[in-house]
């Protein structure tokens, strides 16, 4: 696919030198340069500043925005030769308590006392179309990294505390050895077609009139194109022939690779599972730019930012090759 990169969270050509993760001495030097900064994360938020066309904050890692910080940080890679890292913050705890996700979004902003101008963290969902390729991508790597630090402390094997490695990128178990590195699920997406129509469907819980491709996990064994031919039909009862890649996106809620592939439908007839999806529907061609104008209140498309909806907009665009 021709613009395959142009996906939110997709590559930026982030020099991520891995060949420094091991170097002890190296990384010591790094952490008191000059020139390093780090990014600050709170509970998975980003601190950025700017509204329409946000940043994310690069700031010295002595800023007193760490003060207190439990872990240490994580190294992400190099920016114009120099060091860039992340940090976790969320042991801080804001004046107006730590509010969860409201419904489908969490759209709360935490202001931190160190901060300054209009720098806040906010939800990197609330980013998607926001942030550069560059600030995306290292906020979708930090976002990961550290949400899989704080569910595989303890090691699979033995059961024992584990310890970071490698500048954050493995966690090792001082007991058994045992390495662990961090972990991504494959998912497909499914622009699925049958000429003039694609098949989307919504899952319980979103906004009203909101609809997307169908999407699934990848099992164990399974190829890409078997994993696309089986969630469709288990989620749709739609069968699938013709499968082919399209692009890939980085999702860190909490640890997935989108892959998007196209399915050409060889059945048109729908019987969904109500344990997989709430409903589905073939949507025309003319009716899906009718709803990414505005103008068609019955469908509310993926939003912005999303592989679904950067798939069903080249799709319209006839852009898929």
């Amino acid at each position: 696919m021709r613009h395959a990169e142009e996906v939110t969270f997709g590559g930026s050509g982030l020099d991520r030198a891995a060949e420094l993760r091991g170097d002890i001495p190296a990384m010591a030097a790094l952490v008191q340069a000059e020139g390093s900064r780090t990014i600050a994360l709170w509970r998975g938020k980003v601190l950025v500043s700017g509204d329409e066309s946000a940043t994310l904050v690069r700031l010295p890692l002595e800023h007193p925005v760490f003060d207190g910080a439990a872990t240490a940080p994580i190294f992400l890679g190099r920016e114009e030769g120099e060091a860039i890292f992340a940090r976790d913050l969320s042991e801080w705890q804001p004046d107006e308590g730590a509010p969860g996700a409201e419904g489908f979004l969490d759209s709360s902003e935490q202001v931190h006392p160190a901060c300054t101008g209009d720098q806040r963290f906010v939800e990197l969902r609330a980013l998607l179309n926001r942030l550069g390729p560059r600030d995306a991508e290292l906020g979708a790597t930090a976002r990961a990294l550290f949400t899989w630090h704080g569910a595989h402390g303890f090691c699979a094997r033995c059961g024992a505390k584990s310890e970071v490695a490698q500048a954050g990128w493995q966690r090792v178990c001082p007991s058994c050895g045992t390495p662990h590195f961090p972990r991504t699920d494959p998912v497909v997406i499914m622009l699925v077609t049958r000429g003039n129509s694609c098949l989307l469907g919504r899952s319980p819980g979103w906004p009203e009139g909101m609809y997307s491709c169908l999407a699934g996990f990848v099992e164990p064994g399974e190829t890409l194109e078997a994993g696309v031919r089986r969630e469709v039909w288990e989620e749709a009862g739609v069968e699938v022939g013709a499968v082919s890649y399209l692009a890939s996106q980085p999702w860190p809620f909490p640890a997935s690779l989108m892959i998007g592939c196209h399915g050409i439908a060889e059945s048109e007839e729908i019987t969904i599972d109500p344990n997989e999806i709430e409903t589905a529907r073939w949507v025309t061609r003319e009716e899906l730019v009718a709803s990414f104008a505005g103008t068609n209140p019955s469908i509310q498309p993926a939003r912005r930012g999303s592989i679904a909806h950067f798939l069903l907009r080249n799709w319209l665009a006839d852009r898929l090759d």
